[in-house]
C-alpha cells in the first residue's frame, strides 16, 4: 500500500518488451485513507469508502497517463489499460468469500479515454476458487520449461508460489507473509518505510524456538489451494505472538520474521513429491532486493538454484504489473483463463470486466 506500480507493456515479442516503468507513490491524503482503511477495514464506513475507491480511480488514471508519456507515446496508442486495483480485503474463507480492490474503472476510462479492463478476482471466488494468486498463469507463459522443474515466488507483502513441472501443469499458492511482517516491525522503530537490504535483520538472531512456533500456525498447514493477505498476517497477528522478550531484542525479532518467510517458502517445497523438486527457485517481487532474504533463501534452497527474474530479462518489481497487462489482454480476446489448479476453481473463467467510454 505504498504506491502504484505501472508499466507500458508489448506482447509482440517473448518475452514481452517494457517500454517504460515506473512507482508513483500515494499522495498523503490516500496512503492517510489506506492506512485507516488497514487499520480496520469492517468498521470503515461506506461513504468514506466510496470515495477512496474514486480517488483511487483517479489516481490509477494519472498513474496510466504518466507512463504512458514516460514510453513516449500517447493515448491513441494503447489497447488497453488492466488495473488491478488496490486490495483493501481478502477473504476467501469466507461465508460467502469475499475480495475488494478499489480503483474506479469508469473514472479511468473518462480521464484516459482507453478501454481498461478491471475487477479480475471476482469471477474465481464465485466460482469456488480463491481468487489468487493469479501471478502463476503468467509465470508459466514466460518461465515455464520442458525439460526442467521450476519454481518462481512472487515475495510482495504476502509470497505466493508457482509450481512449474517440466511436465506442463502449472500450480500455485500463497506461503504465507513475505515483507508484510517485516516491514511492519521495522517501521516500528525506525523512521525509514523498509529494513534496506535486510540490514537490520542480519544484525539479530534468528530464534528457532520462536520460529518454530510460528510456523505452527495453522495456515502453513493448510493443503492448497489457499491464498491469504495482510488481513490475516496482519500487525496485530504478530502483536498477540510476540515472545517475552521482543522489546528488549528487537532485531531478533526482524531476523525471525526473515527466517519465517523463507522457511515457510522452503517447507512447502521440500513436502512436494521427489520428482517434482524444483531445480530452480525464480524470485521476483520487492523482496528480491532484501540481500539477507535472498542469501538465506539461497542457502536453504540448496542444491537447488535461486535466481532473480533479471536473469530471464523480466524486471522483478514489474512482473506483477506485468501480469494485470497481459490479464487483460486475454479478456479482450475472450480467452478464459485456467485457474482450477491454482485457486481450486470450478471452472474456467474469464477474468476480468471491461469498461469502455460511452459514444458521444
Amino acid at each position: 500500500m505504498d504506491g502504484i506500480d505501472a508499466v507500458v507493456a508489448d506482447f509482440s515479442q517473448t518475452p514481452p518488451n517494457t517500454a517504460a516503468a515506473r512507482t508513483l507513490p500515494f499522495d498523503a491524503k490516500l496512503k492517510s485513507e489506506l492506512a485507516a482503511l488497514r487499520h480496520d477495514p469492517l468498521a470503515f464506513p461506506a461513504g468514506r469508502l466510496a470515495r477512496l475507491d474514486a480517488l483511487m480511480g483517479d489516481a490509477l488514471a494519472h498513474a496510466a497517463l504518466a507512463v504512458i508519456d514516460q514510453a513516449g507515446l500517447e493515448a491513441d496508442d494503447i489497447q488497453a489499460i488492466g488495473s488491478h486495483g488496490q486490495t483493501v480485503l481478502h477473504d476467501p474463507d469466507h461465508d460467502p468469500p469475499t475480495t475488494l480492490q478499489v480503483g474506479d474503472p469508469h473514472r479511468i476510462v473518462e480521464l484516459t479515454g482507453i478501454v481498461t479492463v478491471a475487477d479480475f478476482r471476482r469471477a474465481d471466488l464465485a466460482a469456488n476458487g480463491q481468487g489468487a494468486p493469479l501471478a502463476p498463469l503468467l509465470h508459466q507463459c514466460l518461465l515455464a520449461h520442458p525439460e526442467q522443474n521450476r519454481a518462481v515466488v512472487n515475495l510482495g507483502g504476502i509470497a505466493n508460489l508457482t509450481l512449474l513441472p517440466n511436465t506442463g501443469e502449472v500450480s500455485g499458492f500463497d506461503t504465507g507473509p513475505a515483507n508484510c511482517l517485516l516491514d511492519h516491525w521495522y517501521r516500528s522503530h525506525h523512521a525509514d518505510p523498509f529494513d534496506e537490504r535486510g540490514r537490520w535483520a542480519a544484525s539479530g538472531r534468528v530464534d528457532e524456538e520462536w520460529l518454530e512456533v510460528l510456523l505452527q500456525n495453522e495456515y502453513f498447514h493448510r493443503p492448497p489451494p489457499k491464498s491469504t493477505g495482510i488481513e490475516y498476517f496482519s500487525p496485530q497477528w504478530l502483536q498477540e505472538r510476540l515472545p517475552v522478550w521482543a522489546s528488549a531484542r528487537p532485531s531478533d525479532v526482524q531476523a525471525t520474521l526473515l527466517a519465517l518467510t523463507v522457511e515457510s517458502i522452503v517447507r512447502a517445497l521440500k513436502d512436494l513429491p521427489v520428482e517434482q523438486q524444483p531445480k530452480q527457485l525464480i524470485v521476483c517481487g520487492g523482496g528480491v532486493h532484501n540481500k539477507a532474504l535472498m542469501n538465506r533463501l539461497s542457502s536453504r534452497m540448496t542444491p537447488a538454484r535461486t535466481v532473480s527474474s533479471a536473469d530471464y530479462q523480466l524486471d522483478p518489481d514489474h512482473i506483477e504489473s506485468l501480469l494485470f497487462a497481459w490479464l487483460a489482454r486475454e479478456r479482450l480476446a475472450n480467452r478464459p483463463v485456467q485457474t482450477s489448479a491454482i485457486t481450486g476453481a470450478a471452472h474456467d473463467v474469464l477474468a476480468g470486466v471491461v469498461f469502455e467510454r460511452s459514444a458521444h
